[in-house]
């Protein structure tokens, strides 16, 4: 059955399903419920229940709940023609890994939805009734799962295929406190006897802004901040027209440019630590903005807190609290931020959301929540928990680890709204999500699935 999962992610890649955009993937969705017999519900949101009977002699065990999210965060190389809108993803397999040409990849969360499919397709299976809830902007703000009914699951126990680690299960995950930031900006004609230059600078590999956050990488959005200062400092006369950073929320930033007039010679020779690449431009800009609206947006960067805020001291080497600025887009009349906060302790995690909302607001701009989610913990001693060990023990012959994980999961939502449910997830080992070396490594699918089919027989057969 494997062979389904891969022959349905490459399906489903063809479908483009960046977050916020989910509406073409949830009509695909629609459609293999269709093509299967199996009933469905959708809600406002785009989110999607699909349902199934359980096999012969097992109608009535419980419902069990199979879970994945249908968005992606979609990035690609820079040079790399690519509109997340309208273009697939073109995977292939090298060494033993699927990766994708140039973008990301999408086996977050595409893969663990992909085998709940292959579950639902399948005619061989034992298992118990099943329900297969699928939701939406999982990775920009999870209004799905926010604006979820309470009634849309019946299920109270849940196996979530969410997880990127696939000798462990996860118990825990940090609350999340994502915001848009306004800044005002002011423009002036264009001067027209100066050179203008697109600088681009690459920071690194960027990754995923919660996993990956305490590995130390450099941040495009702090790092072009940082080069304009350098910048203006050394030939004050120096206009800015643009600053662009960053390619998703959820991402650790990895590129960035602007677009400068340079009025004195030799600027753009100069060496500066983030090794900036001059393209001159033959087209001058327009308008310029003005330098108050610079420096504004300077000292708010330089302000924000990136990175690591502290790590805990009731999990040994894992980030409690971390903050990563997501992007800088510049509009007509105004920056565009996004900040992107986590934290295991709900109280802190909004206290630092606050905080960076007064620097923004010092700086004469407003701020937006777009989510507040609640951090996550699960039982470890339960009687569900103990069965997925075991399965685990018994299908692949090891006890996985149960770790806490500092990126966040819909968890927090789904215990408001369905009271008593149980969520255990799982899924394959996945490195570098949200970026363009993410890859998923095969053989794992493969573990993972083992587990699943035998996990769903137990449960529609335990007493």
């Amino acid at each position: 059955m494997t062979n389904t999962v891969f022959q349905l992610f490459k399906e489903l890649n063809q479908v483009p399903r960046p977050s916020w955009h989910e509406e073409r993937v949830a009509d695909w969705l629609c459609q293999f419920a269709e093509n299967h017999q199996l009933n469905y519900k959708r809600d406002a949101h785009n989110c999607m229940l699909i349902s199934k009977a359980g096999t012969t002699g097992r109608e009535k065990a419980p419902f069990t709940v199979l879970h994945a999210h249908m968005d992606m965060v979609c990035v690609a190389d820079e040079g790399k023609e690519f509109n997340p809108l309208t273009d697939p993803i073109e995977a292939y397999v090298d060494n033993g890994w699927m990766k994708a040409r140039g973008t990301s990849l999408g086996a977050d969360n595409g893969m663990g939805l992909c085998m709940a499919l292959a579950v639902m397709a399948s005619t061989t299976l034992e298992h118990g009734p099943l329900e297969l809830f699928v939701t939406t902007n999982e990775e920009d703000g999870m209004t799905g799962a926010a604006n979820v009914a309470p009634d849309f699951v019946t299920g109270r126990r849940m196996i979530d295929l969410d997880s990127e680690d696939y000798d462990t299960i996860t118990t825990g995950a940090a609350g999340a406190y994502l915001q848009n930031h306004s800044l005002p900006l002011k423009r002036n004609a264009a001067p027209k006897d100066i050179l203008y230059n697109k600088v681009s600078i690459y920071s690194g590999p960027g990754g995923h802004s919660g996993v990956d956050i305490n590995k130390g990488r450099n941040s495009a959005v702090k790092d072009i901040c940082l080069l304009l200062r350098q910048m203006l400092d050394d030939d004050p006369s120096m206009v800015i027209a643009e600053i662009t950073a960053g390619e998703a929320n959820a991402s650790i930033p990895s590129r960035a440019t602007a677009i400068v007039g340079i009025r004195r010679s030799g600027v753009e020779k100069k060496a500066y630590a983030q090794e900036p690449k001059f393209q001159l431009l033959d087209e001058k800009p327009e308008t310029i903005i003005q330098t108050q609206s610079v420096e504004a947006l300077l000292r708010a960067v330089n302000a924000i807190p990136y990175g690591v805020i502290k790590m805990s001291e009731r999990m040994e080497g894992t980030v409690e609290t971390s903050n990563n600025i997501g992007v800088i887009r510049t509009e007509s009349d105004h920056f565009h931020l996004t900040t992107h906060t986590r934290s295991f302790i709900d109280e802190t995690m909004i206290q630092t959301g606050q905080a960076i909302a007064r620097t923004i607001s010092e700086q004469g701009g407003s701020s937006e929540i777009v989510m507040s989610t609640p951090a996550w913990q699960e039982r470890t001693d339960s009687p569900f928990m103990q069965l997925v060990e075991q399965t685990f023990v018994d299908v692949l012959g090891f006890r996985p680890r149960k770790v806490e994980m500092h990126f966040v999961m819909e968890m927090g939502y789904f215990v408001e709204r369905f009271p008593g449910i149980q969520i255990i997830p799982i899924g394959p080992r996945i490195l570098e999500p949200h970026s363009t070396n993410e890859r998923v490594e095969i053989s794992t699918i493969e573990n993972i699935w083992k587990v699943l089919v035998e996990l769903l027989r137990r449960m529609a057969t335990e007493e």
